[in-house]
């Protein structure tokens, strides 16, 4: 699907917008399963003040939806219309004091445990082990390896679709398994993390043993991260596994042999089959068990 260029209305609108901003720009390109449509208009923000000055001045009927790395999504085949939002270098710096790690959210995750492993930072390994952005991780309440997101944020920033700056304690974050509270048009901005005093050696083994489960146990090519929430008392793979449904292929896309909540793309894959087969997945899951599973991965654009 081509949509109609919006972009000279942005230039026109917005004469002081410091980011670059693209029509019909392919998003299969910005996700790990390699699938998708275009966007109507792609933007990335130069920093925080582009940002806000780009929300407040954009009408209020133009949908806005943002990316992050990707990792976590589908982008459906017909695209995504409206403005796509996907935060720029401004949004991709790291500071340390005192054991408190303030950082951008366009950063991946494992760079923040990195910076933090190298300054002597303890609990914040587990972040090595989410693969996404710190934006991706508050808005989730991601977690891994016996860590979540909510055990370590002092603070979250961010911009809301008028522009306006907020800021959220970690209660006003409202935390949930694989959830948060704060509002759905929120674009965050930056997250200060607490962490405490540790040994670099010491961390930096504790991330090659995550690195290592990880690259034993799931996939890592073409894929996103789980497909679905861990229901309670249950986990999802062993209910997928349980149903039959390791290594069910639809069109170019199949249940990882390796590790059964991961979907891959074989290599030509659209985002049509990758999601009928989670749904065909569900489905199958429903029939077995009777537990109806709940995406974890996020699903944007239209089919």
């Amino acid at each position: 699907m081509t949509f109609s260029n919006i972009v000279p209305h942005v230039k026109d609108e917005m004469p002081e917008l410091l980011g670059r901003h693209l029509a019909n720009q392919s998003l299969g390109e910005f996700t790990w399963f390699r699938v998708g449509g275009p966007g109507q208009a792609l933007v990335s923000p130069e920093d925080e003040n582009d940002l806000s000055y780009f929300l407040r001045n954009l009408p209020p009927e133009i949908p806005v939806t943002v990316m992050g790395a990707g990792s976590n999504l589908i982008v459906r085949d017909g695209g995504v219309p409206g403005v796509v939002i996907r935060l720029g270098r401004g949004f991709n710096e790291v500071k340390i004091e005192d054991h408190r790690v303030t950082a951008g959210t366009a950063m991946l995750d494992v760079m923040v445990a990195r910076a933090a492993q190298a300054a002597g930072v303890a609990g914040l390994a587990f972040l090595s082990g989410i693969p996404g952005t710190v934006g991706g991780a508050l808005r989730m309440n991601g977690g891994a390896y016996g860590g979540e997101t909510k055990e370590i944020l002092v603070e979250a920033r961010g911009v809301d679709r008028k522009g306006n700056v907020h800021n959220f304690t970690n209660g006003e974050m409202c935390f949930s398994y694989r959830h948060c509270g704060a509002p759905d048009d929120m674009i965050f901005t930056t997250a200060t993390l607490q962490g405490r005093a540790g040994q670099p050696e010491q961390i930096a083994a504790e991330m090659a043993q995550i690195k290592k489960k990880r690259e034993v146990t799931q996939p890592r090519n073409r894929t996103g991260g789980s497909t679905f929430k861990n229901p309670s008392g249950h986990s999802a793979w062993k209910l997928v596994d349980d149903a039959g449904c390791r290594g069910l292929t639809i069109g170019g896309a199949q249940v990882s042999e390796l590790h059964s909540n991961f979907l891959i793309n074989l290599g030509g894959a659209s985002a049509a089959d990758i999601e009928t087969l989670g749904e065909t997945v569900r489905q199958r899951v429903i029939t077995h068990s009777g537990v109806d599973l709940e995406w974890e991965i996020k699903r944007i654009g239209v089919k």
